[in-house]
């Protein structure tokens, strides 16, 4: 199957191309122009009534599968934002996935393993909280986590490209067997994220929320912005694009998330199935049977 078979995003400003010359630096944090919160409610409340909508058809089209990959920084809307977004999704076609520290029985598989396992079916999205892709962005700021893995070898000096290829051609091979794939990476600011994680700390209610271990990962903020940006490079492909979307105005950022959710839903052409005319007899006769009782 040729690259041009294959389901290519639609055209959006945050889409990343797949000429390896995306620069993370360059990329806003903020959207270009403030728009009005009730507005920014408004289209998003449009958008996700939308999304409903095409989510049932395509659970009826039975055709794709659909996953949503979410990648960010600590305090970047990561949760809230799949949460508004998919507010009144029918859960029968709908799974959220969030991948923390491996297991010892995932551990004892290859990295894509865990992931694979909780791919979305035909007709139902399916949406990943951290992914794949932290074992070339955590692991690659970290990596003696590596040596946990017990691999039979480590090339240091080529192992995030062999890693790059092996998701490169996993999502490949989704893409040919019916699996759209979209990623957003929800571009915080260092400066808006320590508001974030300083509200967590003196606000009560959101102190549960708050993790020690994020004012150290703070100090590697270069080294992060680095990794995240040979991995979308490495990976943004027509077929499985990345996004990344300003984050540090929440209400923008969600509108902008979900526009693209219902742009990728429309793209695929979905409808609810017809019947035949020999189906559609039976169901007049059932009708008649119905009314009769």
């Amino acid at each position: 199957m040729s690259n041009q078979s294959l389901w290519k995003a639609p055209k959006s400003p945050f889409l990343v191309p797949d000429d390896g010359k995306f620069s993370i630096a360059d990329a806003r944090t903020e959207p270009k122009h403030r728009a009005d919160k009730d507005e920014l409610k408004a289209a998003l409340e449009g958008q996700v009534e939308e999304i409903r909508d095409l989510q049932r058809k395509l659970y009826a089209d039975d055709t794709h599968a659909v996953l949503f990959v979410f990648q960010a920084m600590d305090a970047a809307g990561k949760d809230g934002t799949i949460r508004a977004v998919f507010t009144g999704v029918n859960p029968a076609g709908f799974q959220v996935f969030s991948f923390g520290v491996p297991s010892k029985e995932e551990l004892d598989h290859d990295f894509m393993w865990r992931v694979a396992r909780r791919l979305p079916e035909r007709g139902r999205i399916g949406v990943f909280n951290r992914s794949h892709y932290e074992e070339v962005v955590i692991a690659r700021v970290h990596p003696r986590i590596l040596d946990n893995q017990r691999l039979p070898r480590i090339d240091e000096k080529h192992v995030w490209q062999e890693r790059y290829e092996s998701i490169r051609d996993f999502e490949k091979h989704l893409a040919r067997n019916g699996t759209v794939i979209v990623k957003f990476f929800l571009n915080v600011s260092r400066d808006q994220q320590k508001r974030r994680l300083l509200r967590r700390i003196d606000d009560p209610k959101r102190n549960w929320k708050f993790n020690p271990g994020d004012v150290d990962e703070r100090e590697r903020w270069s080294d992060y912005m680095e990794a995240y940006e040979g991995a979308i490079n490495a990976t943004s492909r027509s077929w499985a694009p990345w996004h990344v979307i300003p984050a540090d105005d929440k209400p923008y950022m969600r509108v902008q998330v979900a526009t693209i959710i219902r742009e990728t839903l429309e793209s695929l052409g979905l409808r609810f199935p017809e019947v035949d005319e020999e189906t559609r007899a039976a169901l007049g006769a059932c009708r008649a049977r119905l009314e009769e009782q």
